[in-house]
């Protein structure tokens, strides 16, 4: 029955008439609503490279992040493609770390490095200002996304 009969014959039952079914044609079935991947709220591969771009970019000037910086190597291009294949799994996108790896672990890569609080909270300064300039995101997938990042960078923790 669809819902304007259903409020037909409710307001008929409430007027003291006789609520009688009406023919109505065969529902279709609905479809299961479609699930969105954080991949796709945050708007796909463009806006992932945006991301992790700015994310190097402030991580090579930003005097708040010279611990995390100082890990790495002079060009930054390799782990740059290394951390959007990543993620682009991680936010349900497509697996292109796990394709070119066979793996999504990112804690054995992390281990050679000494990784405390002040790293991992370096690491979410970044992310935070690079998320700043996806100006679009929705606030409350942004706070998850960046609850989530959290969970992920104190998971690299290993001091």
């Amino acid at each position: 029955m669809t819902d304007t009969a259903t409020q037909t014959q409710a307001q008929d039952a409430a007027a003291g008439g006789c609520a009688t079914p009406q023919a109505t044609p065969a529902a279709e079935p609905r479809a299961a609503p479609r699930r969105v991947a954080p991949y796709e709220l945050l708007g796909g591969e463009t806006a992932l490279r945006t991301l992790v771009d700015r994310f190097y970019d402030i991580m090579d000037s930003a005097p708040e992040a010279a611990t995390i910086r100082a890990m790495h190597g002079r060009d930054l291009s390799g782990i740059r493609q290394k951390l959007f294949e990543w993620l682009s799994g991680w936010l349900g996108g497509p697996p292109l770390f796990a394709q070119r790896t066979g793996s999504v672990c990112i804690t054995a890569a992390h281990k050679p490095y000494a990784i405390d609080a002040a790293a991992r909270d370096e690491w979410m300064f970044c992310m935070h200002k690079a998320l700043d300039d996806l100006p679009d995101l929705d606030p409350r997938f942004r706070e998850a996304l960046e609850k989530a990042l959290l969970g992920v960078a104190d998971f690299m923790r290993n001091r």
